[in-house]
């Protein structure tokens, strides 16, 4: 077990997004007591927190949503009034907590409300089993409606908690985690490593546990581990070969836990239990590439963290640039390529898409979200404008001389929080200054605080995209389908097929890929996804039961966006979608249906 001391964040700049002022009292550690019941979809617990206070201090203020305070004492007590402020709708409300120099810790005993957003409390037929469950969300700052806390990520603190859930349920947090159900429902948990609240993290239901390594293992209903262990089984490889790349995992166990379907992203790298959607689970480890991403979060983001939402980038296009080193160590090269390229598309995409809604400025690297949701920062800008940035940086200095870099970086800011104006300053002194390298002109202007894609941008080249092309056209040139040679291809490649389909092709084309691929029942979900975008277009209804299917049982939100996107842009589509939305809203997660709602205009009240 690792001793590791709080981080040292500089506090000089606030959060806009979290109404704590940590310059004057902070949160250094928690004990959450809760009992979670889900017959009235409520947490009821007490949060102690030890806190680090600063000369004159007079008190220390949390950040709430939609909770229910129903006592506050400092020290053992102390019991003191509290003062909410006015509420929100983005950030919720301050709790402020009067302290005075004797003050070590404070007490907050609450409720959370029976539609707080981190929480999804699940039937038993929203699941893939025949039990109710529960998880939360936190990311990017909805812990504040299931824990008050200072919800910033500049903040970090350590846990321990004790949960009491329903007999026959196995509750999990992002900690030291049990592995066999308690017979009365009475779970203890640990988490020594400094967090920032966004990491925090909490799932209860029928759950068995598969171990697949020394410290690696999964977590899944019983229904579903089969096919998670068909494909998660190289879990102990791919921390393996995340620390060759650069250094120690920090955390000491790395364990998965599959998700019911309603999960709305495809993954979230809560340290020690990464959460993941069942969509990955293809049958061939061919989308097991988001769980290297969720890994290598191991080292950016939950190690390295951005220091604000404005900063969003470091965590995600640091964890990009990672996740494709990690996949071209075990798979070669070319499947890295891949992966790049289906980056470039949705970068290009979606750039284009901000600029022309006017958001140019939400092309930026370095964000300004003042006064709006951080989940609007949550773009491929991030992810892969990040990307292809630190892979200029990698070809500018070259691949040794890069790595040597990033393994420095995270070792020296562990379990600290950094912003991008820090991050450039250490860029500047360590990669080229230490190298004797020229900064390449304008690199920062063009690349952190300018708009749209730089013409430097590093433009990736799949051998295998290029056959897939190949093949498209032998197709189309000799209208015989089956010149279509798939027998290899993987999900990534089939992907492709569906991006550089020329829209020239009709529905006779379409119907003939149908007849030979059954496309309609296909189980992988990103090909599904591309297979219903194409059929919307085209008009192919053989493929709209499956699709209505998919979209009620399926709350990953990179998938619903552009179906239900494609669908309303024609009034007969705009009709099936509502129709389908109101049978399937209740089975989606906040995340999703709080931007289907705007994208439907979907009446709420």
């Amino acid at each position: 077990m690792e001793n590791n001391r709080i981080a040292t964040t500089d506090f000089e700049k606030n959060d806009h997004h979290s109404f704590a002022n940590p310059k004057e009292a902070v949160i250094t550690h928690l004990i959450w007591s809760a009992n979670i019941d889900f017959e009235t979809k409520i947490i009821k617990a007490v949060a102690q927190y030890d806190i680090r206070k600063y000369p004159n201090a007079k008190e220390i203020i949390l950040d709430t949503k939609n909770l229910q305070i129903e006592k506050v004492w400092r020290n053992e007590n102390d019991t003191v009034d509290f003062e909410l402020e006015e509420y929100d709708e983005i950030l919720g409300q301050a709790l402020h907590i009067p302290i005075s120099k004797d003050s070590k810790t404070i007490n907050i005993q609450y409720k959370t409300s029976s539609n707080a957003e981190a929480l999804q409390w699940l039937n038993a037929q929203q699941t893939a089993g025949d039990a109710p469950f529960l998880f939360t969300q936190s990311q990017a700052i909805l812990c504040r409606s299931w824990i008050p806390i200072q919800d910033s990520p500049g903040i970090r603190f350590t846990y321990e908690a004790n949960v009491k859930v329903p007999e026959g349920n196995l509750a999990l947090m992002s900690a030291e985690n049990p592995q066999k159900i308690d017979s009365i429902g009475n779970y203890r948990f640990k988490m020594q490593q400094p967090i920032p609240a966004y990491l925090m993290a909490l799932a209860v239901g029928n759950l068995e546990y598969y171990k697949t390594g020394s410290n690696t293992g999964i977590y899944a209903e019983p229904t579903t581990m089969e096919k998670a262990i068909t494909d998660l089984e190289d879990l102990q490889s791919f921390v393996e070969t995340a620390e060759n790349l650069y250094g120690k995992y920090r955390w000491e166990q790395f364990d998965v836990l599959v998700l019911p379907p309603s999960f709305p992203f495809g993954g979230m790298e809560n340290p020690r239990l990464t959460f993941a959607t069942p969509t990955i689970l293809s049958g061939d480890k061919s989308l097991v590439s988001l769980i290297a991403h969720e890994l290598a979060h191991s080292w950016s983001g939950n190690l390295v963290t951005n220091t604000t939402w404005n900063d969003f980038w470091l965590n995600e296009g640091f964890t990009v640039y990672f996740e494709y080193r990690i996949m071209e160590a075990l798979y070669g090269k070319d499947y890295a390529e891949m992966l790049a390229s289906i980056s470039f598309k949705e970068l290009k995409e979606e750039s284009k898409e901000l600029i022309n809604n006017g958001n140019e400025k939400d092309t930026h690297l370095k964000l300004d979200l003042d006064g709006r949701n951080p989940d609007v920062g949550m773009t491929a800008i991030a992810y892969d404008k990040g990307y292809f940035f630190l892979k200029l940086l990698e070809e500018v200095s070259g691949r040794e001389n890069f790595d040597a870099f990033l393994k420095q970086y995270f070792k020296e800011h562990a379990f600290n929080s950094i912003n991008t104006e820090q991050f450039l300053l250490y860029l500047e002194q360590n990669l080229f200054g230490v190298n004797e390298l020229e900064t390449p002109s304008n690199l920062f202007s063009n690349w952190v605080y300018g708009p749209g894609l730089p013409d430097n941008l590093p433009k990736p080249n799949s051998e295998r995209f290029k056959k897939v092309e190949e093949s498209i056209a032998d197709w189309l040139t000799t209208e015989n389908i089956d010149t279509l040679n798939t027998e290899k291809w993987s999900t990534h490649e089939y992907l492709h097929f569906f991006h550089v389909l020329p829209d020239s092709i009709g529905y006779n084309e379409v119907s003939a890929l149908d007849n030979k691929f059954d496309f309609t029942n296909n189980g992988n979900a990103e090909i599904l996804t591309e297979w219903i975008l194409l059929a919307i277009k085209k008009e192919y209804r053989p493929a709209y039961g499956a699709m209505e299917i998919f979209l009620i049982n399926t709350g990953r939100k990179k998938f619903l966006m552009p179906i239900y996107g494609e669908l309303i842009k024609s009034e007969s589509g705009k009709r099936l979608a509502l129709n389908i939305y109101k049978k399937a809203r209740q089975n989606y997660h906040y995340v999703s249906y709080n931007s289907l709602d705007k994208l439907l205009n979907y009446p709420t009240n």
